[in-house]
């Protein structure tokens, strides 16, 4: 009896122990909600690495892709908050699909903390550069030509990058026709190959082949042009008044994570977004990195919430 109480005794003195270690103890999950190859997956990849190298924590990305971006955003809702489980959050799965989808399992303001801002990014609408599409406005003169002719990629529905295009449609009064892929890789693979006329993308997801010459950067959706692509036109330039649809990153925990967690990580990727290599390697994809504390970057994700709740049922898109 004596020895099995000493072995509880130790066993519980262990654990203490291993939950009085600074965080993280253990390797951090990096949940990435987009299959390997886009915008969401270079940037999680770019943060995981560097936090490696820099901060000396273990940082290991996990592709759970589906749906918009929404699986992995609802396997992070419902994990232990513990800090070792995060994820990198965007628009689209955060502000956009909650209004999109009926049976969403998450609420965002409700289910997660937000942690730390990562970058913002324009969308692009590109095509390849063997195609008749030469300006923005040959596209549009090609869908009132034969409405629903012209086809676009997107990485999915209910991303803010599909109702970009809606939207455009909208404001350039055409009908292009939306062909949903998981995630943006297999879109640009479409787009490469001629199988869709269009995409529109994260300026992340499409900077390496519009930087090896297979795609031509129409037009970006941003209110002002990117510093990565400063020679490409706004679509408000083009015509189009106002027009101004962007997306950020971010990284985001199970609500009840603790506070000194949230603080944590987030002065560590704030400090690594400071340095130049970073900011760097952020512009080099064609984002924009953006540092926030926790409560700034939470109230944009409140504002952003409500914002897109009238976007999307102006748009009249919904997905069961």
């Amino acid at each position: 009896m004596i020895r099995k109480l000493l072995t509880v005794s130790v066993l519980a003195l262990a654990a203490v122990a291993v939950q009085a270690q600074p965080y993280p103890a253990k390797p951090v999950r990096l949940i990435v909600p987009f299959p390997p190859g886009g915008g969401t997956d270079i940037l999680s990849r770019l943060v995981a690495t560097k936090l490696t190298e820099v901060s000396k924590w273990t940082v290991v990305p996990d592709n759970r892709a589906g749906a918009g971006g929404t699986i992995g955003i609802a396997e992070a809702a419902r994990a232990t908050p513990t800090g070792y489980d995060i994820v990198m959050g965007q628009k689209d799965n955060m502000v956009v699909a909650p209004w999109l989808y009926k049976n969403l399992s998450y609420e965002p303001t409700k289910d997660l903390t937000a942690i730390a801002h990562v970058a913002y990014t324009p969308v692009v609408i590109v095509t390849r550069t063997e195609s008749k599409f030469k300006t923005l406005k040959d596209v549009v003169d090609a869908a009132r030509a034969a409405p629903d002719t012209v086809t676009y990629g997107s990485p999915g529905n209910g991303t803010t990058i599909h109702l970009a295009g809606e939207i455009f449609n909208g404001a350039a009064r055409i009908k292009m026709r939306h062909v949903p892929y998981k995630g943006s890789n297999p879109a640009m693979m479409d787009v490469l190959a001629g199988n869709v006329d269009l995409m529109v993308s994260s300026l992340p997801s499409a900077m390496s082949q519009i930087k090896a010459g297979k795609l031509r950067a129409l037009a970006v959706t941003s209110a002002k042009r990117s510093s990565s692509l400063p020679e490409i036109p706004t679509v408000a330039e083009l015509g189009y008044k106002d027009f101004d649809v962007s997306t950020w990153y971010g990284l985001f925990a199970p609500a009840g994570t603790p506070k000194e967690i949230i603080t944590t990580v987030n002065a560590e990727v704030n400090k690594l977004l400071a340095t130049p290599e970073m900011k760097a390697a952020i512009i080099a994809q064609g984002a924009e990195p953006q540092s926030m504390t926790p409560e700034q970057f939470g109230t944009l994700l409140k504002t952003d919430y409500l914002k897109w709740k009238d976007i999307v049922k102006a748009s009249g898109a919904t997905i069961e």
